[in-house]
């Protein structure tokens, strides 16, 4: 063989070799192989906006809640009966004490088989002296149908009442009580003589 020729076909053996080798170390990481995931870094966390709470209303000193009214049904049995019926209505000064009014309309039976209707009113203070207790000041004037023997006649008869009474809760601001008053002026015309005591029974709402 002519050393030209040898030369040349060395030269391609050469060649032949290195060209895989060399496919080998340039090809290209496979995504798998290259690819890395990157490191995940978690949003702040964003505080929620705090909505102040609302201040408290205060109660208004001439509200409702200082408001009660209600009604009473008087008794007296002795040697006047009394039967008699009084709206009232009242409002409160302070938590214990409180004044109001009423007024209404009475049946009064004497010993004597006379009997008369009368009408009239009153103011009165209350002062809680317990939970369920009180105590009752009250100025009344009432104008009675005073029997005669030549007809009847009309005349206001004023009572200053002092008691107390008792009073129980059925609701948050329904209650029921029961008082004990004694007419302490004994006017001339008064018909609670000797001291007999006047109950009285009725229904409040916001006492």
């Amino acid at each position: 063989m002519k050393p030209k020729a040898t030369v040349i076909l060395l030269a391609l053996g050469l060649l032949a070799l290195e060209v895989p080798r060399a496919m080998a170390q340039g090809t290209p990481a496979s995504p798998a192989d290259s690819t890395k995931a990157a490191p995940v870094t978690p949003a702040p966390a964003v505080a929620a906006p705090v909505t102040p709470a609302p201040a408290p209303v205060a109660a208004s000193p001439s509200g409702p809640s200082r408001i009660y009214y209600g009604g009473q049904v008087t008794l007296s049995f002795g040697s006047t009966t009394r039967i008699g019926i009084f709206p009232l209505v009242g409002y409160k000064l302070t938590p214990k004490l409180s004044g109001g009014a009423k007024a209404g309309y009475e049946y009064v039976s004497y010993d004597n088989d006379l009997s008369s209707h009368n009408y009239g009113g009153s103011v009165f203070a209350r002062v809680r002296v317990g939970r369920n207790l009180y105590a009752h000041a009250e100025y009344e004037a009432i104008n009675y149908e005073i029997p005669g023997l030549e007809g009847s006649s009309r005349e206001w008869v004023p009572f200053v009442l002092l008691g107390g009474g008792f009073t129980k809760a059925l609701s948050a601001r329904t209650s029921v009580y029961a008082e004990v008053l004694f007419d302490v002026l004994q006017d001339d015309n008064s018909p609670y003589k000797d001291w007999e005591p006047i109950v009285n029974f009725g229904v409040g709402v916001g006492f």
